[in-house]
């Protein structure tokens, strides 16, 4: 076996088919499915099996998935050996963030970066459902992501740090009679109209256990993704919408309100795959983000 052979294995085990590997790492199907046989005849047990037209890993191939994961951190430990010794910054670090975390966090991040001797930035926007999050780091060395409170865990092919536990309260129009109250209840807002997420974002399933516990199905008028666009529609008197306390921008129109009973809160994540931090740019980078989290979340006190 090699590494490129355990790196095959492992994107399997990540991404479910063949395809999806060879359009990963820009080969073709039959140069994946080449690359598993070599693997194959150097263990004594099936590592792949069929499922329906997919082929998806055994238990056997899972293991040796998550020991390919090992080899390649301290393969990547060894190549930045060197630069650790010499005390080098190592280059450029991309960071992919989800709009509102951009708008926070990026512009904390560039500067606490600034100046020489440190990492350079390269920034991207990348907006995606919640379960998409994990591949792109294949394409970043870190991901700010996000996911509710009761959601489900990151898949185990990468390490998650968590930002912010960040609220999510009730956006309404300053002049809107619910503004005089502090706390919101279900009761109170499942009647409103909602600007919310579209379908696969995390906030869509807080919107679903308001219309639970209220036992009334919202009514559901706008769906936008954009904080800074919702806020502005909830001013013109568009409806009601969910906004995260610190990383949204405040809009001198818009008033936010705690919502009580249900589980209202987002984690902020950051995501990378286990051998990126292998350089120390990386971490660098990452213990910034992490004095960062800690300004916006100042900021409310």
């Amino acid at each position: 076996m090699d590494e490129r052979q355990l790196r095959i294995l492992r994107e399997l085990g990540d991404l479910g088919s063949v395809s999806a590997v060879a359009e990963a790492l820009h080969v073709t199907p039959s140069a994946i499915s080449q690359q598993l046989r070599l693997l194959q005849r150097s263990i004594p047990v099936p590592l792949t099996e069929r499922a329906g037209r997919r082929v998806v890993l055994t238990d056997a191939g899972q293991a040796l998935a998550a020991a390919a994961v090992k080899v390649e951190t301290a393969l990547a430990e060894a190549r930045n050996t060197v630069t650790d010794f010499a005390g080098q910054p190592d280059g450029e670090v991309s960071v992919a963030a989800f709009h509102s975390a951009a708008s926070a966090f990026f512009p904390v991040l560039l500067r606490g970066l600034a100046g020489p001797g440190l990492p350079r930035l390269a920034l991207g926007d990348e907006d995606v459902a919640q379960d998409r999050f994990p591949a792109l780091t294949r394409h970043y060395d870190l991901v700010i992501a996000h996911r509710l409170d009761h959601g489900p865990p990151w898949p185990r092919g990468v390490t998650s740090t968590t930002l912010l536990r960040e609220p999510l309260d009730v956006a309404l129009p300053a002049g809107h009679p619910l503004a005089s109250k502090a706390l919101l209840t279900p009761g109170d807002v499942a009647d409103q109209p909602w600007i919310t997420v579209h379908d696969g974002f995390p906030l869509m399933s807080t919107i679903e256990a308001i219309a639970s516990v209220a036992n009334r199905r919202p009514e559901i008028v706008h769906r936008i993704n954009d904080f800074a666009v919702a806020a502005e529609v909830v001013a013109a008197g568009g409806g009601l919408a969910l906004m995260p306390r610190w990383t949204a921008r405040p809009h001198p129109d818009v008033v936010l309100r705690p919502l009580a009973g249900v589980h209202a809160r987002r984690h902020i994540d950051v995501l990378h795959r286990p051998e990126r931090t292998a350089r120390r740019a990386v971490r660098t980078v990452l213990a910034e983000l992490h004095r960062a989290a800690a300004r916006i979340q100042a900021r409310d006190h």
